[in-house]
């Protein structure tokens, strides 16, 4: 993690740092199929406001989790995708979206 004001006492508590939150898996799980533009991660994310997936987007970057590539056109176009380290992840994300679903229909 970029931010070192916040210490992980394990590493549990580290990998949670970096990919907890209401936002940061949905955003790496959508992300798991190719790289996306700021809209489509908009339209994709449902219930982020645009200065939470803004916020959201920049600690991913920060945590090199995800790349942002921009091109000097008009309009300006951003793509998003992940790293080696982000795709690392889905296959832990997939665990958790299958648990969940088990949860879920069990209640």
């Amino acid at each position: 993690m970029k931010n070192k004001s916040k210490k992980a006492h394990c590493a549990v508590d580290y990998a949670f740092q970096r990919i907890g939150g209401k936002y940061k898996g949905r955003i790496l799980w959508i992300l798991r199929d190719g790289l996306l533009r700021y809209g489509e991660l908009k339209r994709a994310v449902v219930g982020i406001t645009p200065k939470m997936l803004t916020q959201t987007l920049k600690e991913l970057e920060a945590d090199e989790l995800i790349v942002r590539k921009v091109y000097l056109e008009v309009p300006p176009k951003v793509e998003y995708s992940l790293t080696d380290t982000g795709k690392e992840l889905i296959p832990f994300i997939n665990q958790m979206r299958t648990w969940g679903e088990k949860q879920m229909s069990a209640s």
